[in-house]
């Protein structure tokens, strides 16, 4: 039956299916109405999980590494498909109430969006596909994505599928056209004889199809990833991939890896390849990966991925866990620079939530729900740099993340504005004095931080922040 439904879908994918693009002429205020839930929402949970999470970083019995993303185990230790997935399939075994744990681990950390994989690079899919029998609706007779989703959903976030282009199970997809993108087997002949690269775009397309089509709005496509050997509409037919993702989800976000090319954001192929700036035809935003921009990107809408460990999916051998402080003080910087956090988690391969993931993110929920004000619907600092810490603003509110607390209790803010009130977020009924002076508004503070991590005051001034020697 499968085969016949996917002849079907193949089928639909004509020229004609991408004649509404959604791109034609969207006004600035058009995107920026698009965007705006992304850019006022600052922290979203990413999700990595997969076949590749069973194995848990474990290869013949022994770790094949402690360090690095365990979702490229397949890559790692150079096996086909057919034994990874010997391997990978029995260990990959959901409990029925693993979506709502993410959902409602995300809502209590403070995330308003998820974005979670739905095909990694390994090519199994979490969905029921009708154009492929390597899914989770083939083999675990279950839709996973349908169970995320709406979990996610009656926790009130946003819905991202991460999908990998990438593909090292299809037996068209021809790897050897790049010499840049990862694959078990590059170097090595293609095992079944000449590929047929057109024929994996069609399944590509088609799978992106039923994602699109079958779960409601989707507010992010986060695709992965392209080469500069091999990107764009050359390795993926990028142009009618989107098209055909914004013809039936008009108001959907892409990020910018369908290309790798300087228009579109990218300088090379490192973590820090990025370029500040982007072209709106390739994507809406940039996508830095375990990597915070120095000064963030003016005019440019960003968001850095980044793990809590060093995998992106599940390892029992990584232990190489970031401290509260940077999670929090991570993502005070990136919003201070005018980007979004994602922020990763990869579960198990029953989806529970490792013990140290679970624990980092009920700090940042403890910490956000004293001071998400200062986080949410926030734009970047005025000011350059500052030695205790950094600078969120909202209208004509400031708020000041303070991670250096001064040893005298005086808090210099450099900035030549009438100042207003001064709150203390986690203790507004303290009284906080203000004295302007010629290098800027010193503030008398108490003689302990509230918070050792990030204390936050909110500064009230009026008219545009103008910073000293400005």
């Amino acid at each position: 039956m499968k085969r016949f439904l996917r002849l079907a879908l193949l089928l639909s994918l004509s020229a004609a299916s991408f004649a509404a693009v959604a791109s034609a002429a969207e006004t600035a205020a058009q995107r920026d109405a698009r965007m705006q839930w992304w850019r006022e929402a600052r922290f979203g949970m990413f999700v990595h999980w997969g076949l590749y999470s069973g194995l848990a970083g474990t290869w013949d019995g022994k770790p094949v590494a402690t360090k690095g993303g365990m979702e490229w185990i397949q890559q790692r230790v150079k096996a086909d498909t057919g034994v990874y997935a010997q391997r990978a399939i029995p260990l990959f075994k959901p409990t029925p109430g693993f979506a709502r744990e993410w959902a409602q681990l995300a809502k209590a950390a403070g995330c308003r969006y998820l974005v979670f994989t739905t095909k990694h690079h390994d090519g199994f899919a979490l969905h029921d596909s009708a154009v492929s029998d390597y899914d989770a609706g083939s083999v675990l007779h279950r839709d996973l994505v349908k169970e995320i989703v709406a979990a996610a959903r009656a926790e009130g976030l946003k819905i991202g599928f991460y999908h990998s282009v990438i593909d090292w199970h299809h037996d068209q997809y021809a790897y050897a056209k790049s010499k840049q993108l990862p694959h078990p087997l590059r170097g090595q002949p293609y095992p079944n004889g000449e590929r047929n690269h057109a024929q994996y775009l069609d399944y590509l397309h088609a799978e992106v199809k039923e994602l699109v089509s079958n779960y409601g709005q989707v507010d992010v496509l986060w695709w992965d990833y392209s080469a500069q050997d091999f990107q764009g509409d050359e390795a993926w037919r990028a142009t009618d991939l989107m098209n055909l993702v914004r013809t039936k989800q008009p108001a959907v976000l892409m990020n910018n890896r369908l290309f790798r090319t300087p228009e579109a954001g990218w300088k090379g192929m490192g973590t820090e390849g990025y370029a500040p700036q982007l072209d709106p035809q390739y994507g809406d935003f940039i996508t830095p990966e375990q990597h915070i921009p120095a000064t963030g990107m003016p005019g440019i809408d960003w968001e850095t991925c980044m793990t809590l460990n060093t995998t992106w999916g599940f390892s029992e051998h990584d232990h190489a866990w970031k401290s509260d402080e940077t999670l929090i003080r991570n993502l005070i910087d990136i919003a201070s620079k005018g980007g979004n956090y994602l922020l990763n988690i990869g579960p198990k391969g029953d989806g529970s939530v490792p013990a140290e993931s679970v624990k980092s993110l009920q700090a940042i929920g403890a910490w956000m729900k004293t001071n998400g004000a200062a986080i949410y619907g926030t734009t970047a600092s005025p000011f350059a740099q500052l030695e205790w810490g950094r600078v969120t603003r909202k209208g004509q509110t400031l708020y000041l993340h303070v991670f250096n607390w001064p040893a005298n209790g005086q808090l210099l803010v450099p900035l030549q504005n009438q100042t207003g009130r001064v709150t203390l977020l986690a203790a507004p009924g303290t009284v906080i004095s203000a004295t302007a002076g010629p290098d800027g508004v010193r503030l008398q503070l108490p003689a302990s931080a509230p918070d050792a991590i990030a204390t936050v005051l909110a500064l009230q001034i009026t008219g545009e922040p103008r910073p000293v020697g400005k």
